[in-house]
């Protein structure tokens, strides 16, 4: 690390760098139901527009949202992109089939998001849960087109089918290239396995009915069986670049003393030459294993927490750290990096030391030299450029400790633009008031311009 990079680094530490310019929220959507962002990539490729679902009008989660739509980022225009067309309400675990965290791709005019068991299958399959859901890929032309991405076998009296999985896939996260789809994944026939990460990849061999083939990328230990070194469960995932070879997360994993447990950072190596069709989709007493040739590293020791943002062009992973009970703070590393490698700079880098902390939506500026949080409920900007003594400079585009909460920051492709959600009064066409079902004021988007437009 360079001595100024050093400099500024502890002038962000000691709170000397924070400034606030207060921009011009502006208002979105104003229709009658919620418009979650969810935190997913919720921009269209030419930043156009944004995706959202449509939970807690009827009903608490996903398993309650009745629609996948977008809205025009320049006229406000909503469409619908998905609506099941049969729905059951009511308190979870008794709704269907509910959908849910869309994913706009880059690549492609497309969203990927949830999508629990179909009415006509409850019977057999149960209500929605976090172990009975797949994904869905829609077109986003507003035609309705739609087709399932993975399939799912939980027989339990043969081996499951190849490139299908027997629980709960969620987070469709596509590359920038379009070529994979990470997501995370929680089993249903083995539910002594704690929730892990996996993928999608089209391939010919794939499912009857599905487009992708399914393969696990960590194979965590049996909860409370891990030996030292062994990794319980994984979350939180991001890819790091734009092809999808290696996929950053958070793992849960048993420590050196063999009783204790550590919250650290990974990263799973998947080369583009890797098979998926190599991976073991296990059966009713076999966990799936990944594929050959992928590879599994720990960027950290210390303490790792949230969903990580990667910024694909530096390869660079954004994450929280610091002590477990204390405030979280932005760090960064390089993927090829960790706290053990013998370059400083390749190191891990504290960005951050907000007197209570960041709330959450880590954000990337595209450019890399920025990233977006939220602190107090308002809406900040950390430098990382070295230009111009700005490494840790703070600026506030909002005023912070005001209602209502800002949540589900995302920033667009392009840079320019900054959405959230935000609950505002809403009315209907009557000038009646519309609450969602637990009696909030509806969940609306709200746009800011980034600094520098």
């Amino acid at each position: 690390m360079g001595i100024y990079r050093l400099f500024l680094t502890l002038c962000c530490l000691l709170g000397v760098m924070d400034m606030t310019t207060n921009a011009v929220e502006r208002q979105l959507t104003f229709t009658p139901k919620n418009h979650d962002l969810d935190g997913t990539h919720n921009f269209s490729g030419d930043d156009r527009y944004l995706c959202y679902d449509t939970r807690g009008m009827v009903g608490e989660g996903i398993g309650n949202s009745q629609s996948i739509e977008k809205v025009d980022v320049v006229t406000g225009e909503e469409t619908v992109l998905y609506r099941p067309s049969e729905i059951i309400t009511g308190p979870e675990p008794e709704s269907a089939p509910g959908v849910g965290a869309p994913y706009y791709s880059v690549a492609e005019d497309r969203v990927a998001f949830i999508h629990g068991p179909p009415v006509a299958d409850v019977h057999e399959r149960g209500y929605y849960s976090k172990h009975n859901r797949t994904g869905v890929e829609v077109y986003a032309d507003g035609s309705g087109k739609w087709h399932w991405l993975d399939a799912r076998d939980v027989s339990t009296t043969s081996e499951t089918t190849p490139g299908a999985h027997r629980g709960g896939t969620h987070d469709h996260e596509y590359t920038t290239a379009g070529n994979r789809i990470g997501i995370t994944y929680d089993d249903a026939l083995l539910p002594e396995y704690d929730r892990s990460i996996a993928y999608l990849e089209r391939n010919p061999k794939a499912p009857k009915g599905a487009s992708h083939y399914f393969a696990l990328l960590v194979p965590v230990a049996k909860k409370g069986k891990s030996r030292s070194g062994e990794i319980e469960k994984a979350w939180g995932d991001n890819w790091v670049d734009a092809q999808g070879t290696m996929r950053a997360f958070i793992g849960k994993v048993r420590a050196a003393d063999g009783v204790a447990y550590e919250q650290s950072l990974f990263v799973v190596d998947i080369p583009a030459t890797v098979d998926i069709t190599t991976a073991d989709s296990g059966s009713a007493t076999r966990f799936p294993s990944p594929p050959e040739g992928t590879r599994i590293r720990r960027i950290t020791t210390s303490y790792a927490d949230g969903i990580v943002r990667c910024h694909e062009a530096t390869g660079r992973i954004a994450y929280y750290g610091g002590p477990p009970e204390g405030p979280k703070q932005i760090y960064i590393v390089p993927a090829k990096g960790g706290e053990a490698h013998p370059d400083p700079v390749m190191r891990p880098v504290q960005v951050t030391n907000f007197e209570n902390g960041v709330t959450g939506s880590l954000r990337w500026d595209p450019s890399g030299d920025a990233i977006a949080c939220i602190v107090d409920n308002g809406i900040a900007i950390v430098s990382l450029s070295e230009r111009e003594n700005g490494f840790g400079k703070v600026t506030f585009l909002t005023p912070k400790n005001n209602t209502p909460e800002r949540l589900n920051l995302v920033w667009s492709h392009d840079g320019k633009t900054l959405a959230y959600n935000r609950r505002a009064l809403t009315r209907d066409a009557t000038g009646k008031v519309v609450k969602d079902f637990a009696g909030l004021d509806i969940l609306q988007v709200f746009l800011l311009d980034a600094p520098g437009q």
